[in-house]
């Protein structure tokens, strides 16, 4: 009871820390799983780590679960999502995002209805997302480009800005560190989890947000007095500075090859995303040389994409470690098992537990404006959970992993919100007026699918 009690009160110091104080959350989490770790060995006095992993004294044992977690994630987990990572800041440094974006917003120009249009605007970020799975990343480049096109049209700020703001409303797809993260706790291959899992619940989402987008939009305007005075639909492509079209192949290069390469296909080959991710790379590196032709220009770029990797060990990896050693105290000191009792003897089911922990979820990515401190510093426990309630870890994990990101969507301090508000020049609690409908339409759709699909 009084470890229970304990973690209470660490939970909700860290949420005050992390949220009114603007504390970063590595170093939040990972104090207050030491401390947890310290009073587990205090009120109970038994071993924290196996003898084989022990370092012969219990309390310099607390220091070693963190050398542990991070050797793991840093040589497995980490790895993947630092070449994911620099990945990402190579195509960003090439242009090829741009380029991208050149290709899929042609179709766009066809749609002559304002609204339809959005839902086009729409559909066109879930593809992007896949490639540059980046909501900041993706919300600028989408304001920079595709925005001004919105406007011209005769659409509102604002119901272009909203449509823009959800472009990663779901984190999914092999190129997502948190979806790769989370099908590392699943034990599932990355591919596997987003095609067989991830997919048959987004899908429905994604369709049912759009539809929702296309009457909340035209409400809102409405609402706010605002009417399309004339539709202006001729209009000349940007000229922006950007490599060839025919770089936009290049941020689907690993997606092609995780695919290709998976056992969806009973491939003989392996290609984990590491790996994919380094090729394509290479790939782009060739590109560069036969633009260039300069070798040493090409060869120096390549700074960038270690620098990318460097860069999220920082943040990404420390945040996975320090939420792992926070869920490491919380089980430590017996608050899983407490959780896990007390649902039990109230009658709580399966279909409670899962509702619970994604509506907590999604109010902490809420609160904090960023699904990640949120999502890793839960996701360790909920293997634990699942066990005991006698399902895969997958189907509890899953509608907590794609909660996560509704929240960061209608939090008005998120980055990606400010940002892309900031280049409205709106107000982010007026821009996440405009995401809130369609994110709580989302969050029933998530909840519902996984019900009808994975909990039997």
């Amino acid at each position: 009871m009084i470890g229970l009690v304990l973690a209470g009160v660490l939970i909700i110091l860290a949420a005050y820390l992390m949220v009114a104080k603007k504390y970063k959350p590595q170093g939040v989490l990972l104090i207050s799983g030491l401390i947890m770790l310290g009073a587990s060995v205090l009120l109970q006095g038994t071993p924290l780590l196996p003898a084989k992993q022990s370092t012969g004294s219990i309390w310099l044992d607390m220091f070693e679960t963190i050398t542990i977690l991070l050797e793991k994630r840093a040589g497995s987990t980490g790895m993947t999502i630092m070449a994911i990572a620099g990945f990402g800041a190579y195509m960003d440094y090439l242009g090829a995002s741009r380029s991208l974006f050149a290709v899929v917003a042609r179709p766009l120009r066809l749609i002559h209805s304002p609204y339809l249009l959005l839902v086009g605007t729409f559909f066109v970020t879930q593809i992007l997302v896949l490639f540059i799975p980046s909501h900041t990343g993706l919300g600028l480049l989408l304001m920079a480009t595709l925005y001004p096109i919105l406007i011209r049209v005769g659409i509102s700020k604002l119901s272009a800005a909203a449509v823009i703001a959800c472009c990663q409303f779901i984190d999914h797809g092999p190129a997502s560190q948190s979806q790769f993260y989370a099908a590392s706790i699943c034990n599932l291959d990355p591919v596997v989890y987003f095609i067989k899992y991830q997919l048959p619940i987004t899908i429905p989402i994604i369709l049912g947000v759009a539809v929702t987008h296309y009457f909340v939009q035209r409400w809102w305007d409405k609402k706010e007095g605002y009417q399309i005075e004339s539709i202006i639909h001729s209009v000349s492509e940007e000229q922006e500075e950007r490599p060839p079209l025919l770089y936009a192949l290049l941020p689907a290069v690993p997606l092609i090859l995780i695919l290709a390469f998976s056992p969806l296909f009973n491939s003989p080959i392996k290609m984990n995303v590491t790996t994919a991710m380094i090729i394509s790379g290479g790939i782009a590196l060739v590109f560069e040389y036969f633009r260039l032709k300069t070798l040493k220009a090409v060869l120096n770029s390549l700074t960038v994409f270690f620098d990318g990797m460097g860069k999220v060990f920082a943040s990404v990896v420390a945040l996975i470690v320090s939420g792992e050693t926070f869920g490491a105290g919380l089980m430590k000191i017996g608050a899983v098992d407490a959780l896990i009792q007390g649902a039990m003897n109230a009658g709580f089911g399966i279909h409670i537990m899962i509702i619970s922990l994604s509506l907590m979820l999604a109010t902490a990515s809420f609160l904090m404006g960023s699904g990640n401190a949120a999502f890793f510093s839960l996701a360790p426990i909920t293997p634990k959970i699942a066990t005991a309630f006698h399902v895969e870890t997958v189907t509890l994990l899953l509608p907590m992993h794609t909660m996560t990101s509704f929240g960061r969507t209608v939090s008005p301090i998120a980055a990606p919100i400010v940002a892309i508000a900031g280049m409205a020049g709106v107000s982010p609690f007026q821009l996440v007026k405009r995401t809130c409908i369609p994110m709580i339409v989302a969050a029933i759709l998530n909840i519902v699918c996984d019900f009808l699909v994975f909990v039997k």
